[in-house]
């Protein structure tokens, strides 16, 4: 068993909560908590920008990365949206195996 957290920031809320219930709909993510009011400061075109943003973390299987990544790409509204993904070391053995059974290829 590979787990994986995929971090996604998004433009707001609403935009979130579609991206996420693609995803779990879809399951390609056992589930993805959206994390409202989020301020991000970056750079981008050459000055720091500062903007509310939403957040998503996603818990999936390493096999699925992939996947998650192309399809939060291709619904995005940024041009070059925020997709990390994180590998899972450890966790609770059970929340571990809910994430495979929720994700398998028989569960679709």
């Amino acid at each position: 068993m590979s787990q994986s957290l995929i971090y996604v920031t998004t433009s707001n809320r609403d935009e979130a909560l579609t991206l996420a219930r693609s995803l779990v709909t879809a399951r390609l993510v056992a589930c993805a908590n959206v994390l409202d009011s989020a301020t991000s400061l970056y750079w981008w075109e050459g000055k720091v920008q500062e903007e509310p943003e939403a957040v998503i973390i996603c818990k999936t299987r390493a096999a699925l990365v992939d996947s998650v990544v192309a399809r939060v790409t291709e619904l995005h509204s940024y041009a070059c949206p925020c997709i990390v993904v994180l590998p899972i070391i450890a966790g609770n053995p059970a929340f571990l195996q809910w994430i495979e059974a929720e994700t398998a290829p028989l569960a679709r």
